[in-house]
């Protein structure tokens, strides 16, 4: 059965007969051969998707980069030579013109890493209407729809990966972050759900898990990170876990690994969690 895209036009749905090769990993590009394969990355013209970028590129992967920042876009490039595709994605057609980009560049796409994202900081009650739009969009929906574009290509293949960049907000909740927790919270239950439905594919579904992270994030969304604990990471530890869930084959990884405390705490005892929250911020 095939659904009709927003323009109008036809996307056909995942098939479900594809196997993966007996001596395939999920997930693995190269069909499991473990070589170096060719990956996107959003949200590479900084932060996190420039980290990821920088460490793909190192382990000799061919690398297509996607960002709106045109300028700081072909600056990663030049680090991490790649093809690039400025674009906001959450345009309408965007995600199938990166798609047809990348498959032109590279031939096939082994690796999606889904790094692209805002955030806005303050009052749900106060929270513009754009601000949430913007947030829903670019945390979501412009990932979903590539999602949806690239991963008939991965299963076609028989082999691939998609690196979500989750949230510690979207797994627990974070007071003045209301639109941004419910975003990733969703990325995170869509991770398990594509995961359960690719199963037997050869495409695997990964979530990565950051808490505070260094970058300008904090800036972009109006309000500066100012908590002295915890600590704001570097991005290259995400990037790192990012490694991880390729090369390793992980279906979840935190960063740092401890905020699965906060995460278990909150699953198994959820009222305790919340008078610890409210204690403890």
């Amino acid at each position: 059965m095939s659904h009709a895209s927003r323009d109008g036009t036809a996307d056909a749905s995942f098939p479900r007969t594809s196997v993966a090769p007996a001596d395939a990993v999920p997930g693995s590009p190269a069909g499991g051969t473990g070589r170096p394969g060719a990956a996107l990355v959003t949200g590479a013209s900084s932060g996190i998707g420039t980290a990821v970028a920088r460490t793909l590129s190192a382990k000799g992967w061919r690398l297509v980069l996607n960002g709106r920042d045109a300028a700081r876009l072909h600056r990663v490039a030049e680090r991490a030579p790649a093809s690039v595709f400025p674009a906001d994605l959450t345009r309408p057609g965007a995600e199938r013109q990166l798609t047809r980009f990348a498959l032109e560049h590279v031939g096939r796409v082994d690796l999606l890493v889904a790094g692209a994202g805002v955030g806005w900081a303050g009052d749900f009650g106060a929270m513009p209407p754009s601000a949430l739009e913007e947030v829903v969009e670019v945390d979501l929906l412009a990932t979903l729809r590539l999602v949806r574009q690239l991963v008939p290509h991965m299963v076609e293949a028989g082999s691939g990966r998609v690196v979500l960049i989750g949230s510690v907000a979207g797994m627990v909740g974070v007071p003045g972050e209301a639109v941004y927790s419910a975003a990733k919270a969703a990325l995170a239950v869509f991770a398990d759900a594509l995961r359960y439905e690719l199963r037997g594919s050869g495409v695997a579904v990964s979530l990565v898990v950051p808490g505070v992270v260094d970058t300008p994030f904090f800036e972009r969304r109006g309000v500066p990170y100012r908590r002295s604990w915890p600590g704001p990471v570097p991005p290259e530890r995400v990037a790192d876990a990012v490694w991880s869930a390729v090369s390793r084959g992980r279906d979840e990884v935190y960063v740092p690994g401890w905020l699965r405390l906060p995460v278990r705490v909150r699953g198994a005892a959820p009222a305790l969690y919340r008078r610890l929250a409210t204690v403890f911020g």
